[in-house]
């Protein structure tokens, strides 16, 4: 019996993306699955049901009674897990560590769930890797706003009244958000240096045409991850970014950890120590803020002029791209258990066993069982 594909409206404020583009659609049924949307579940992101060719569109209800699989952006809520079947598979972007009551009623509904964020970065993964697809629309958005909110022109222009210098920024972290963020910098004709604590990135940075700013701190860890500065390496480190800072027209912070909360990386006093009519965007506003002073979602103006912009879901803001990306990174990840049509778990494929977070009843993500059971 062929399986059936599902993905219904996304429920969050503000979240414009869709887990199943029509594209990803006409996949799945060469594939010989099946594939049911919830009406309008592409809308935000401009895909109207009527492109979704060969997909029956009907109501939420009956897109998750009926789902083998749901396929979907942010975490499906409470009420959500409780209309699919027991056994059913759900993949997308889960949240495990911040939500305990949601992973005990995956277990409980005994689903199948798959949290793309804790897919193993390994080469064979990229092409699922929800995390760095997404994080590279964050970056090119970051400077967007950034560029929208300065003072001042990011290019050097050359006028009738005379020559304009560029705008000088700062992207903090060399992740897939802050190379994409440098490059998108680079694009507006800015003059642009880089920062990661990872000395491997310092080619990257410069490959990118950027300076790569040197403060004197290593932190190679494992994973794509750096590891945690000890107090005299963050206090070095602290000490040299507050003196570069003072020069620089707009800082992008883009230092994050996947279920942690972000690095503490400008303090208050530093942002005290910029110019006035600087521009400050924090990518990881929304896990804590790599900047003292930021918020999720809001723009801060200190009493020094400084601009402390909070990003909140950023890939939400180009719906389009990020959707289609995000899409095609389900799909592949899919594949590995996807055979004519019908769902065959390979438990010796490090991917499927690694990103699984319940089956059977149980919890498979050990840190997300030691928290469900102290909650």
């Amino acid at each position: 019996m062929a399986t059936t594909v599902a993905a219904v409206r996304e429920t969050v404020d503000g979240e414009r993306r869709v887990a199943l583009t029509p594209e990803v659609a006409r996949k799945l049924r060469a594939r010989g699955a099946q594939v049911v949307i919830e009406r309008g579940a592409g809308s935000s992101a401009f895909f109207a049901d009527a492109s979704y060719l060969e997909v029956e569109a009907t109501d939420a209800a009956a897109a998750l009674a009926r789902a083998d699989v749901l396929l979907c952006v942010q975490p499906p809520t409470l009420d959500q897990i409780s209309q699919l079947r027991e056994g059913a598979i759900v993949i997308g972007h889960l949240q495990p560590h911040l939500a305990p009551e949601r992973s005990k009623a995956l277990r409980d509904r005994k689903l199948t769930s798959f949290a793309m964020e804790l897919l193993p970065r390994t080469t064979r993964a990229q092409a699922m890797d929800v995390l760095s697809s997404q994080a590279g629309v964050a970056g090119y958005k970051a400077v967007l706003l950034a560029a929208e909110a300065a003072p001042k022109f990011f290019p050097m222009l050359t006028t009738a009244a005379g020559t304009i210098r560029p705008s000088k920024v700062l992207i903090v972290g060399a992740g897939v958000a802050g190379l994409q963020a440098i490059a998108t910098a680079k694009r507006l004709g800015a003059q642009v240096e880089g920062f990661d604590v990872r000395p491997e990135t310092k080619e990257q940075i410069e490959s990118l045409g950027a300076k790569f700013l040197d403060l004197g701190v290593s932190a190679a860890g494992s994973g794509g991850y750096a590891r945690e500065l000890t107090a005299e390496e963050r206090e070095q480190q602290q000490r040299a970014l507050a003196e570069q800072l003072k020069g620089f027209d707009a800082v992008i912070t883009t230092a994050a950890v996947p279920g942690r909360k972000a690095p503490r990386i400008i303090s208050a006093a530093m942002v005290a120590g910029m110019k006035a009519g600087a521009v400050i965007v924090d990518i990881a506003a929304e896990t804590g803020g790599n900047v003292e002073g930021s918020a999720a979602g809001q723009t801060v103006v200190t009493a020094n002029g400084v601009s402390i912009i909070g990003s909140a879901n950023l890939p939400s803001s180009a719906p389009v791209h990020a959707s289609e990306m995000y899409a095609r990174n389900l799909y592949n990840f899919l594949e590995l258990m996807l055979s004519d049509g019908a769902i065959k778990l390979d438990w010796d494929d490090e991917l499927i066993a690694k990103t699984c977070l319940t089956h059977g009843g149980e919890i498979r993500h050990e840190p997300t069982r030691t928290l469900v059971g102290a909650a």
